[in-house]
């Protein structure tokens, strides 16, 4: 079954199918979640506003519209707004990026020091984009690391799909700037999927 007929089937009363609903998003959601609480110290959070996301979702499910955005879309600006919520109550804005979402995936013939020096790299690159204002950061993750599309990425921040480009150009641009006194004009950002620009 697709989302939508799931949606119809729950709101006609099959309320029991809302957990194939949670099956289907319920990884990503928590991982998104743990991405915005990780530098705020606050990750251990993240199952907890993991539920109360999908909580919130089912009891707004009436109100969900296919016209305005994708079930997904919807889901991930509930889950943002829970994670702004929180960290507000938490007195801090600091948002930062999961360090264990970003693993290298080593070659079996790979020499240790050329481990070293890539999990190093990667440990830059999790830091300059840490250091991202709030809207380029998500923007920046939700585009490389959960891999939504403009449109998607503009509906959960509530931006437009330009301004949303700026913010990717901007946050590419942030990271690649803070990490040229480290690595010169190497492509670095070549050198890690998904950001490439």
């Amino acid at each position: 079954m697709t989302d939508s007929q799931l949606i119809r089937e729950i709101k006609d009363g099959n309320v029991e199918l809302y957990s194939e609903l949670m099956r289907r998003y319920q990884r990503k959601i928590l991982a998104f979640i743990y991405h915005m609480l990780k530098s705020s110290k606050l990750e251990l959070l993240a199952e907890d506003l993991c539920s109360e996301t999908f909580y919130k979702a089912y009891r707004s499910l009436h109100s969900f519209r296919e016209l305005d955005a994708s079930f997904s879309t919807w889901l991930y600006t509930i889950a943002r707004n829970t994670v702004l919520s929180e960290l507000r109550k938490q007195k801090t804005a600091h948002m930062s990026l999961d360090e264990s979402g970003f693993e290298p995936v080593a070659a079996l013939d790979a020499a240790p020091e050329q481990l070293v020096l890539r999990n190093e790299r990667m440990a830059m690159v999790r830091e300059a984009i840490n250091n991202l204002p709030e809207k380029q950061r998500s923007a920046l993750i939700l585009r490389e690391y959960d891999q939504l599309d403009y449109q998607e990425i503009a509906n959960i921040l509530g931006q437009t799909v330009s301004s949303v480009k700026s913010l990717l150009f901007r946050a590419r641009a942030s990271v690649k700037s803070q990490l040229e006194p480290y690595f010169g004009q190497t492509p670095l950002m070549e050198e890690f999927e998904g950001m490439n620009t």
